[in-house]
């Protein structure tokens, strides 16, 4: 699942990106909010936002990703503490409130319950395929796909992005941890994903010295 963090704590921000990628998110690290403006909205399953940033309102960016058609959770992270500042982040659209210090299990805990909480979250359809991202299953026309955790990933990934041309090196940036790259990686998970699929296989689409697409729009 992927997740915006936008936190400047040159300490806070690094760790809180070892934990959540070590419970599962891939996470995008946003140190400032120009930072956060430049991910796709369309990238991101998840944001967990720092209130104030040096650069502008944390407030602000996640209203910034909500005008950019992130209807996902987002859950806000700041020292602020009194009641008047929660009511008013949650009346602004931050779908939960985290008020710092806070213990890391503490955080874990709310992220888990806004994923149960988002069907929108849960659920995407790209042509055949459905992903169910709170059980990490995905389907091809109603049949099940058995895929392993990075299969999955490298599919998904590509599904939030239909028809676009995807680079090898963006895959592996965004698909896979730093000790599991080899010599063709990608190429290797692109052939058992496709074998996977069947008679859907050319769903996923080489695109020759660029990379690979999903391909939605003429599948019947």
């Amino acid at each position: 699942m992927r997740l915006l963090l936008v936190e400047d704590d040159p300490k806070l921000g690094p760790l809180l990106s070892r934990v959540l990628d070590s419970n599962g998110y891939a996470v995008t690290l946003a140190r400032n909010a120009a930072e956060a403006r430049r991910v796709r909205a369309s990238d991101v399953d998840l944001a967990v936002v720092d209130w104030m940033l040096p650069d502008g309102d944390g407030l602000v960016v996640s209203t910034e990703l909500r005008r950019a058609g992130f209807e996902q959770p987002v859950l806000m992270l700041t020292a602020r503490a009194e009641t008047k500042d929660r009511v008013h982040a949650l009346d602004q659209g931050a779908d939960d409130y985290l008020s710092k210090p806070f213990e890391v299990e503490e955080l874990l805990a709310r992220l888990r319950a806004l994923v149960r909480r988002g069907p929108r979250l849960m659920l995407l359809e790209r042509g055949p395929l459905q992903f169910d991202f709170g059980r990490r299953l995905a389907f091809v026309r109603d049949r099940f796909l058995d895929l392993t955790a990075r299969e999955f990933d490298l599919l998904a990934f590509l599904a939030r992005r239909p028809d676009d041309t995807v680079s090898k090196a963006e895959l592996i940036q965004n698909v896979w941890e730093a000790d599991e790259i080899v010599p063709n990686v990608v190429e290797v998970h692109v052939s058992r994903l496709r074998d996977k699929l069947g008679a859907d296989a050319r769903l996923v689409e080489t695109v020759r010295n660029h990379g690979y697409r999903l391909r939605v729009e003429t599948v019947r």
